[in-house]
């Protein structure tokens, strides 16, 4: 066997150094793709040591974006797609528009030429997809609508550059810098014996991309799941992996020779076609330990590319560029979602995600610098934007977090007309209960009062008083808000979801969106009149921060809490809950009561049929189990006795 072995050698030293570095951030409570990043600088050919080989490296991470984007596609279906178009298309638009203004003004200041700057702009306009999967899985985003918005976002970003791959070129031949024609475009001129513009280049790359889109939607929306229920029936498990990796593969593969498309889009449909089948989940878990151990790849090789000494030699360039990926791209992002009227929440979700560039990026500084179009310099400053951008976009999320508190606390009233009949509903009180001569409201100022708690004189706090407060209005909360109000308790609810919001409004509830663990968010609440607090959401950390700050405001307020164990029970009581139900417990208690029917009842009925008197029957295992619960937990179905029997000692 050979010695001389650069695949072996760059995969081993890649993924080794990747596995070091990212314990040591984990360690330090940074994202391990930080330590990846470093594991890349060090086996790169800008330090000294070990360095790994320069063209298998790319290619290998290429292979990670594949099955990266793969993943994407079978958790992101069409529907989903279309589902957020109304956002995700012209928000995208006009945010690469102004970022690549932004681009093109530091390039012409710079002495760039005018196509060079373009480049330099478009590159720094797209952001990572590889970068923002990872992130909203960390954070639990990806099946939410912030998180659909995002990855449409930059789906739409992605075929943007698409476009932008083909018409560089052509651009490029026309201005006389350079020529990389596109052979179809070539072909057609050829044949039709005309000469493309800029117009026909656009027609002809659509004319490619809506093929592939027809072709996928047509035969592979049959043939792909066909082929996976063909070989799952066959019950080899080594067989079904290698089917989902060649359709991964081969479609992206295929896509990019036959239709013109990246790769990382023809993965991403080959994932959304397979999604509508009900394979998707296998599929998804068959691919992750391959599609982990190349998405590493691909930060080690990003990392390659960087050269340190940049940040040294050009710290001004530097900088404006960070600028223009952290703050010009973020912020216009989160103006562009808060038009559309989204949530605060999913606003800086967005400008989050987009704070970074990425896998796009580099194609286009590569193919800038090939083209003569941008300077040496101008690649550099791509490379070290990215990689500054991905090591700080934890840091973005991390700040985002930290201003929807302060951001998005605000009152929604129920209007005093729709919702009069359900307000009179909650205190109590009669519609007719008005002072006489009083003016009726006018619709408009019967539309709901948005305020921003934090800022002066707009605070404005419920005017409910010895009410319940709900927090989150999930499977649990909608439960006991359905209760309430048939009840007649006031009440009000406590919810960051913007579709959740909506269903409440319309039912004329009282609502508060926030972050219930923000103290803004709770003042809003009232909890000093409040009776009772209900926190409903499943999360205990933020539930114990909401459970200490109330208890705090209110120490006589009842407050009730869920939990899914032992520990977490311990911990809410800890910090003031009166009580912390277990949904696993109560679930017992109910199979308990079932057994019960047949166990425990049959005898009691037959030893009270043959007993001259009643006697208390001999408690079963069953019950036993049963009344061994804590003090705080419910009683069972199953403590019931008999009614033809006396109550058990």
């Amino acid at each position: 066997m050979p010695h001389d072995t650069p695949l072996i050698s760059t995969i081993v030293g890649g993924l080794v150094l990747a596995f070091i570095f990212g314990a040591i951030a984990n360690r330090f409570r940074l994202p391990p793709l930080v330590g990846y990043l470093f594991a890349g600088i060090l086996v790169g050919p800008h330090t000294p040591g070990y360095v790994a080989d320069q063209s298998l490296a790319p290619e290998l991470a290429e292979i990670g974006v594949i099955l990266l984007m793969f993943g994407v596609g079978l958790h992101f279906s069409l529907k989903d797609l279309l589902s957020v178009r109304g956002v995700a298309v012209p928000g995208a638009i006009v945010q690469i528009g102004f970022a690549t203004l932004l681009g093109w003004g530091m390039g012409a200041l710079m002495g760039w030429p005018l196509g060079g700057s373009l480049v330099f702009g478009l590159a720094l306009s797209v952001a990572s997809t590889v970068v923002l999967l990872k992130a909203l899985q960390e954070r639990r985003l990806v099946e939410t609508v912030r998180g659909k918005i995002a990855v449409g976002w930059l789906i739409v970003e992605d075929l943007a550059m698409v476009l932008a791959l083909v018409l560089i070129p052509a651009l490029a031949s026309i201005g006389g810098e350079a020529a990389h024609p596109d052979p179809v475009a070539i072909a057609v001129a050829d044949l039709f014996d005309i000469e493309l513009g800029v117009a026909g280049v656009i027609g002809i790359t659509l004319l490619k991309v809506m093929a592939f889109l027809g072709v996928m939607l047509v035969i592979g929306r049959r043939v792909i799941p066909w082929i996976l229920h063909r070989i799952a029936h066959s019950g080899s498990r080594e067989l079904f992996r290698l089917g989902v990796l060649a359709i991964a593969l081969g479609v992206a593969f295929g896509a990019a020779k036959l239709f013109g498309v990246s790769l990382a889009l023809g993965a991403f449909f080959a994932g959304m076609i397979l999604s509508e089948s009900e394979l998707s989940h296998r599929a998804a878990q068959e691919t992750l330990p391959l599609r982990d151990a190349f998405a590493v790849l691909f930060f080690v090789s990003v990392g390659m590319l960087f050269d340190p000494n940049i940040i040294l030699s050009n710290p001004l360039p530097v900088l404006a560029t960070v600028f223009i990926i952290l703050i010009g791209k973020s912020m216009a992002a989160f103006l562009i979602v808060l038009a559309f009227r989204m949530t605060v929440p999913t606003a800086l979700t967005i400008s989050a995600s987009l704070a970074q560039i990425g896998e796009f990026s580099f194609i286009l500084a590569e193919l800038g610098v090939g083209l003569n179009l941008l300077p040496q310099e101008g690649r550099d400053l791509i490379l070290a934007g990215a990689i500054i951008s991905i090591m700080l976009n934890p840091v973005m999320f991390y700040l985002g977090d930290k201003l929807i508190p302060r951001l998005e606390a605000r009152l929604i009233r129920a209007p005093e007309g729709e919702g009069e009949a359900a307000i009179a509903t909650q205190t109590g009180a009669h519609s007719d209960d008005a002072v006489p001569g009083q003016e009726t409201p006018t619709p408009k100022e019967t539309e709901p009062v948005l305020t921003t708690a934090g800022e002066e004189g707009e605070v404005a706090v419920s005017r409910l008083m010895d009410h319940a407060v709900v927090v989150g209005y999930g499977r649990v909360g909608s439960i006991v808000v359905a209760n309430l109000k048939s009840s007649g308790t006031p009440f009000l609810v406590i919810e960051d979801s913007e579709n959740r919001v909506q269903d409440l409004l319309k039912q004329g509830i009282e609502v508060i969106v926030g972050n219930a663990a923000s103290p803004k968010v709770l003042e809003l609440a009232n909890l000093g009149t409040a009776k009772s607090l209900v926190v409903a959401i499943p999360n205990a950390f933020e539930a114990g921060n909401v459970v200490m700050q109330a208890r705090e405001v209110n120490p006589a307020l009842l407050i009730l809490c869920r939990a899914n164990s032992d520990a977490e029970i311990e911990h809410l009581t800890k910090l003031g809950a009166d009580k912390t139900i277990m949904g696993e417990r109560e679930i017992a208690y109910g199979m308990l009561d079932g057994l019960d029917q047949v166990h425990y009842r049959a005898d009691v009925l037959e030893e009270a049929e043959e007993a001259p008197k009643p006697q208390a029957p001999e408690p079963t295992g069953l019950t036993e189990v049963a009344s061994e619960r804590p003090h705080d937990e419910p009683a069972a179905p199953s403590d019931v006795e008999p009614p033809a029997e006396p109550t058990k000692a």
